[in-house]
């Protein structure tokens, strides 16, 4: 198995579990969409690896090994593209943490997190370009809107090695633990109200919503929040001066 997932408590953990660095082969990619069509109805997911690095890419001893490379990559990349889509469509957070190392399709995989906790010695790093690959995982979608486009350029284009705290700095991460899987566990377990989810689809559809209907949109949602038991009992401890 290369990948785990179990639902409690409304989280979704979804973990790499081949370890030295969770290279993705084909059963890793198809690993990951049926664990990705398993998250949802979670209320948060927590994406995590085993092993020291948290992905490294592709399998090239796989692709090397293959009989018909283009099929195999269309097999592989079907598979984890799916899965991408249907972790980014959620409106569950997903929250992420991440050790070692984070190369190539590595970086598909925090694109669709919405919070990313690092290990203060994790490197990231494009790759594609060093091996005569280019981008997929929706890398070259997601890294120029999480980091600009100049920076997104720079780092798919030399493969510079981006240090945890650059990426904290360029916004590819959100924070640096010294456990990240602990702390990211913490932030999914804080994350499973339904006001979370309607945030982020909020933001989410902002992007592409006019302004004038996207506050039509926002109006609805307050209301339905505000009406709902843990609305209701939000403002209560609030005015009560009781931690939410």
């Amino acid at each position: 198995m290369s990948v785990s997932v179990a639902v409690e408590n409304g989280v979704a953990h979804v973990r790499l579990t081949r370890g030295r660095g969770n290279p993705i082969d084909l059963a890793t990619a198809e690993g990951l969409l049926d664990s990705a069509r398993r998250c949802e109805h979670a209320r948060a997911v927590l994406l995590t690896a085993a092993g020291p690095a948290f992905c490294v890419g592709g399998d090239l001893r796989e692709f090397a090994a293959a009989g018909d490379l283009r099929a195999h990559l269309d097999r592989v990349t079907g598979a984890l593209h799916e899965a991408l889509r249907i972790l980014a469509a959620l409106d569950a957070p997903v929250v992420a943490a991440v050790r070692g190392a984070v190369a190539g399709a590595g970086l598909g995989l925090l694109g669709v997190a919405d919070l990313v906790v690092a290990a203060d010695d994790v490197g990231f790093v494009a790759a594609y370009t060093g091996i005569g690959y280019t981008p997929d995982a929706g890398v070259s979608w997601s890294l120029p809107r999480l980091v600009g486009p100049r920076l997104a350029l720079e780092l798919l284009l030399t493969n510079r090695r981006l240090t945890a705290a650059e990426a904290l700095a360029a916004g590819l991460v959100t924070s640096i633990a010294v456990d990240p899987e602990q702390a990211a566990a913490a932030l999914a377990e804080q994350l499973t109200g339904a006001a979370f989810g309607v945030t982020k689809r909020l933001v989410r559809d902002g992007a592409t919503t006019p302004f004038g209907q996207h506050l039509d949109t926002e109006a609805r949602a307050i209301a339905e929040a505000a009406v709902s038991p843990s609305g209701r009992d939000g403002v209560a401890a609030f005015l009560a001066r009781k931690p939410l």
